[in-house]
């Protein structure tokens, strides 16, 4: 176990806790210290929900450990089906308070509470927050799921988006709308809006949509085996991958269908005249398996850009995106250490990155372009405006999520190009205020870079020195490779006993790595 400062996953018990958010007339009682309450500002705060989690805590504090907790436990179960007379009551711990061993799944069975209690077994120690997710929905299904008539028209059932999922909220409206124009209707969308009512009659629907694996395959293979409900493999978003959605549902239900593109930008955009600049760019992939999957597609066969790695930190994925990278040519990156991801970054140099919340705080920090395709994420990927990845829509929006950062960064290389220009350096007023513009003298020695662009050290008995016509020509190089040119050329010098860097030395070292 270590401090950290981010985590791309919390423990078990708030993957359990989005689900119970997710639906509706669950209640969720979970055996936990007073200090475990903290989730709540999960889903209150940054996901900006109007109400808060359905969960019930038994707070006990260290002076209880000495009592009966087990009987905390059952007071805080009976009160929460008295004030809030759920449909069902799902049951676990927190990582604390595992470690007390209470069995809050055997204590409500005692109970005998007129609803369906479904026991959670959650590993602290072992898995993180999308396993907790999965293992809670999947349970949920299994206790309340059964076999019941199919519906007379074709429906599906939409599975996997929870609270505090990335877009989950908009994806589902474009999902139902697509297979609308399908003339599918939706049985059911578990767990999100769903009540454990409805969980009950989810077998009616002809087949699962899998939107998000992360948090729903474990239930799609049982209902697959268990109610005879085939589920979708593809998960669509971007272009292509809506193509192969749309054909999977029509194998799948043996319907004619053609998807109406008519909405969709996203092609003509990438082939535009204004696009064609961000071609071969070099990004780098990291965030959960399902959506780095899906943006590794649509980077390179989509919007032109070269991957030059990926990586996911939920390690249920692993072995998809350690596939996934071989057939790129890339390194996979399993982790779930944030300095992990930012040392690989570093080293990868890329133009782009998309990532998570985590990636986009590395980036800033980097001076490297970031868009946030996974989570986690924080307040502003919770926008108030229809914002999918998924379908149509969602590719129109991925376009633009991830081209106006490289297009913000182009201008800002332009203005780190001419920032000494007489006319347009950092002192000079606003250019439509010509008169109050002030002229820069040429022959003034030019501005070293911010500590941000301080050089790495180099171990060396050589104390290497910019000379200042190489510290400008430095500046022309595009600010989110600048840091590893002046490492390189400083490396390169140093290994040679060059003490003083000329522009010459600066293009034989571009030239020597180059090679």
């Amino acid at each position: 176990m270590k401090l950290t400062v981010w985590t791309y996953e919390g423990p078990p018990h708030v993957g359990a806790m989005r689900v119970a958010t997710a639906m509706k007339d669950l209640h969720y009682v979970l055996h936990a210290p007073q200090g475990d309450t903290y989730a709540d500002l999960l889903f209150t705060m940054i996901e900006r929900r109007n109400h808060r989690p359905p969960v019930t805590y038994t707070t006990f504090q260290a002076r209880d450990l000495g009592a009966d907790t087990a009987n905390l436990f059952k007071s805080a179960a009976q009160d929460a089906y008295d004030r809030f007379q759920p449909q069902a009551i799902i049951v676990g711990a927190s990582c604390t308070a595992e470690l007390i061993q209470d069995d809050p799944g055997g204590m409500a069975e005692t109970m005998g509470l007129p609803i369906p209690v479904i026991p959670l077994e959650l590993p602290s120690y072992q898995r993180k927050e999308n396993f907790g997710a999965d293992e809670t929905f999947y349970q949920i299904v299994k206790a309340l799921a059964k076999p019941v008539e199919k519906s007379a028209h074709p429906t599906a059932n939409l599975i996997g988006p929870t609270a505090l999922g990335f877009r989950h909220r908009d994806d589902i409206t474009e999902i139902t709308a697509l297979l609308g124009d399908m003339g599918i209707g939706v049985n059911v969308v578990a767990p999100y809006n769903a009540t454990p009512h409805d969980i009950t009659r989810m077998g009616a629907a002809h087949f699962n949509v899998l939107m998000y694996p992360e948090t729903a395959e474990t239930a799609a293979r049982w209902m697959e085996r268990e109610l005879a409900l085939p589920y979708t493999k593809t998960v669509p978003i971007g272009v292509g991958a809506t193509r192969d959605f749309v054909a999977e549902v029509a194998a799948i239900t043996g319907r004619n269908t053609v998807l109406d593109e008519s909405r969709l930008r996203l092609p003509w955009y990438s082939a535009s005249v204004d696009s064609t600049y961000l071609t071969g760019k070099r990004v780098f992939l990291f965030g959960d398996g399902t959506h780095v999957a899906a943006a590794a597609r649509i980077a390179r066969d989509e919007m032109g850009f070269e991957v030059v790695g990926m990586g996911c930190y939920n390690r249920e994925q692993a072995r998809t995106i350690r596939t996934l990278a071989k057939d790129y040519g890339v390194p996979a990156l399993i982790t779930d250490d944030y300095l992990e991801v930012e040392k690989t970054i570093e080293d990868l140099a890329p133009e782009m990155i998309l990532g998570t919340q985590m990636e986009r705080h590395i980036g800033k920090r980097l001076g490297i372009p970031c868009a946030v395709i996974s989570a986690p994420v924080h307040v502003q990927d919770f926008p108030a405006r229809y914002s999918p990845q998924m379908g149509i829509e969602g590719a129109n929006v991925i376009f633009d999520t991830w081209v106006h950062p490289l297009v913000m960064g182009l201008e800002e290389h332009l203005l780190h190009m001419f920032r000494d220009d007489f006319e347009f350096h950092d002192d000079a007023g606003a250019s439509h205020h010509g008169h109050k513009a002030k002229l820069r003298d040429l022959d003034a020695p030019a501005a070293t870079d911010g500590p941000e662009m301080a050089p790495a050290p180099v171990e060396s008995s050589v104390e290497v020195v910019w000379l200042p016509a190489a510290e400008k020509e430095l500046k022309k190089i595009p600010f989110f490779v600048r840091g590893k040119a002046r490492r390189n050329t400083e490396t390169f010098a140093a290994e040679r006993g060059v003490s003083e860097i000329s522009v010459d030395t600066l293009y034989e070292a571009k030239a020597h790595y180059a090679r």
